[in-house]
């Protein structure tokens, strides 16, 4: 799994709005209520995004499916909200799985159901920087 981080003005602004929310609602409620208030958070912040949007899934060059992403901000940050008590390690593969089909580069994994609000930053798994191939 990547940990490279992503550090952007974007995607800070992204959590800024999440840190409202949580701030003010705190944890307890359904996904839905924290992804209508960050909808409003991000609208007052002049953010561009498309909620529920309906994405393709790709195989091989082949439609196989679609699946709701919860935001697409500024057409190239991928947003997943969860309201758990912890993000697991199968979370963060969704969150990468659905960067590698859309085809974007960065995402956020942001949980408003711990009691401190959980963000991780997703970046897609291809665009690392390889490590050097050994000699043989």
């Amino acid at each position: 799994m990547d940990k490279e981080k992503i550090n952007d003005e974007l995607t800070f602004k992204i959590i800024g709005c999440a840190m409202r929310v949580h701030s003010f609602l705190g944890n307890g409620f359904q996904e839905v209520i924290y992804q209508r208030a960050l909808a409003i958070e991000m609208k007052k912040a002049s953010i561009f995004f498309v909620r529920e949007l309906e994405m393709a899934i790709y195989y091989d060059g082949e439609e196989i499916g679609g699946r709701r992403v919860d935001f697409l901000v500024e057409n190239e940050v991928l947003v997943e909200l969860k309201a758990l008590k912890a993000i697991e390690d199968v979370h963060l593969a969704q969150g990468l799985n659905y960067l590698t089909a859309y085809k974007l580069d960065k995402g956020l994994l942001i949980n408003f159901g711990s009691r401190s609000l959980e963000v991780k930053r997703l970046r897609h798994p291809f665009n690392k920087i390889p490590d050097a191939i050994p000699k043989k």
